[in-house]
């Protein structure tokens, strides 16, 4: 995979957004590093005590904050919360669509680069685990399963990824779902 065909494929970092105006604004961290070798996607598994998504599969990051400026910043500033990722060591390449979630969250997905030498810093307050999933594996599209669900009286449509004992779902998948259809055109 080459990284400027990818940030090709993405929406520029300059390219403004929309905003639902009843959803509160945040934005997700998709970190690509090269392993052996092999480009992989770092996930998180979030903690099991906290009171919104426990335990699920996410990207780092998080609810903007008005020190942010913009959302980018969110993205970065809540990876280094989470997982510790200096700044410095996270290029940005582009962001993907803003994904709605039925918890009223506009996420706006950013993907970066992570350069060698980080450190990982988990906060166990937010963080369960760190774990990669190969590229490759993710732009096997044989590996989403189509799910669907009703959920207060609505019906719902979802990928779910099973990545040995890891369930990906929801607006993680989508998220996955979008790089992997931009980056294959």
């Amino acid at each position: 995979m080459n990284l400027l065909q990818v940030s090709q494929s993405l929406i520029p970092l300059n390219h403004p957004s929309e905003q639902q105006p009843s959803f509160r604004c945040a934005a997700v961290l998709m970190p690509l590093l090269k392993q052996t070798n092999q480009w992989q996607v770092m996930l998180t598994r979030r903690a099991e005590h906290l009171k919104h998504h426990p335990g699920q599969i996410s990207f780092p990051g998080g609810a903007y904050e008005q020190q942010d400026v913009q959302l980018s910043k969110t993205a970065i500033r809540e990876t280094y919360e989470e997982v510790g990722i200096e700044p410095s060591l996270i290029e940005l390449l582009g962001k993907l669509p803003q994904q709605q979630t039925i918890s009223q969250y506009n996420i706006t997905p950013f993907v970066g680069k992570i350069h060698t030498g980080y450190q990982l810093n988990i906060d166990p307050n937010e963080v369960a685990e760190v774990f990669h999933v190969p590229l490759d594996f993710l732009t096997d599209l044989t590996n989403y399963q189509k799910v669907e669900e009703t959920h207060k009286g609505q019906r719902y449509h979802y990928y779910v990824i099973q990545y040995k004992h890891y369930n990906i779902w929801g607006a993680t998948a989508r998220i996955l779902f979008n790089f992997v259809t931009r980056i294959s055109r």
